[in-house]
């Protein structure tokens, strides 16, 4: 998991790199374009086409656009901030997660994490630095901007998971999001310098790797013990920042990051805790879903038996 969040620090670092080349709705293209190759490879050697089918159109459709917000906001946050400064703000994104999941998925959010949530966007606020005069940097809102994008895709792929494969999901949401972003783009665009060929097929590549270490990481482990890693992402920032660009956070963005940070531990502690199989209830890693042995994380399982539990007579 390590390497595959220093993968996609890189991926960004070289997304930063583009910015000061292209407009950033023309990257969000290029960074599309390059790695959707890469990410069909494994359906291309295993002649899996049928795994690409689309069950819910209109959702891929929504989760593509919100897609599209998240990679452009993110873009444009990258562009202004340092890495590791759009990363303080980026990782909000898993509290609002748990906050939006209440409303749109009908899911109980305790009082703890409440308070976590709201400690949490606490230390948004101290990485944006409201004052009278200035609510904060419009890249430190895009970046914001960003992470909401992000939560909401995160919570439309759980509906999606339901019904399409991984493949079908990553397929479709980065062909649809590429497609979005070339029609926002083309009035503006920028023919792409022949040197710039190489970053664009390390684009390709990181993404892949990043993409299949990820999906191998959490196949391999639970969630609790998995996600945690991401959070190293802010390491990576703070010495690309320091490698690249010759610069490192302030104080008050590596406080704000720390109370973000540990805000969103609390919630994936919190949720393994709640979400731990009671004796004779299905195990983490596989739950029966129509006849099939489905791979799921703890909180899809723990979730399906539940239900399953509830629909008993």
């Amino acid at each position: 998991m390590i390497v595959a969040v220093a993968a996609f620090s890189l991926m960004d670092m070289l997304l930063k790199l583009l910015t000061a080349h292209y407009p950033p709705l023309e990257v969000a293209v290029l960074r599309g374009a390059a790695s959707l190759p890469f990410m069909l490879l494994p359906v291309l050697l295993r002649g899996r086409w049928r795994e690409l089918r689309p069950h819910r159109p209109g959702i891929h459709l929504l989760r593509s656009a919100l897609y599209v917000v998240s990679l452009v906001g993110f873009i444009f946050g990258v562009r202004a901030l340092s890495l590791a400064n759009a990363y303080a703000v980026f990782l909000s994104a898993p509290l609002f997660v748990a906050a939006l999941s209440g409303p749109l998925l009908k899911e109980r959010i305790s009082t703890g994490n409440w308070a976590a949530i709201l400690i949490g966007l606490a230390g948004v606020l101290v990485i944006l630095r409201p004052s009278a005069e200035s609510l904060a940097t419009w890249g430190a809102l895009a970046a914001l901007a960003a992470a909401v994008g992000y939560a909401l895709s995160v919570i439309a792929i759980r509906v999606l998971t339901r019904t399409d494969s991984t493949a079908s999901v990553v397929f479709w949401t980065v062909s649809l999001m590429t497609l979005f972003t070339a029609l926002l783009a083309a009035p503006g665009w920028v023919p792409i310098a022949p040197a710039h060929g190489y970053w664009l097929l390390a684009l390709g590549v990181l993404a892949a790797i990043a993409q299949y270490l990820f999906t191998e990481a959490f196949r391999s482990a639970p969630p609790a013990v998995i996600a945690p890693f991401e959070y190293t992402s802010l390491l990576w920032g703070v010495g690309l920042d320091r490698l690249v660009w010759h610069v490192l956070p302030s104080a008050r963005v590596l406080l704000g990051g720390g109370v973000v940070i540990a805000s969103g531990l609390y919630l994936i502690c919190h949720e393994h805790a709640r979400a731990s199989p009671e004796p004779g209830v299905l195990s983490w890693k596989w739950t029966t879903e129509k006849g099939r042995m489905l791979r799921r994380s703890a909180g899809v399982e723990v979730t399906a038996a539940r239900q399953q539990k509830e629909e008993s007579p």
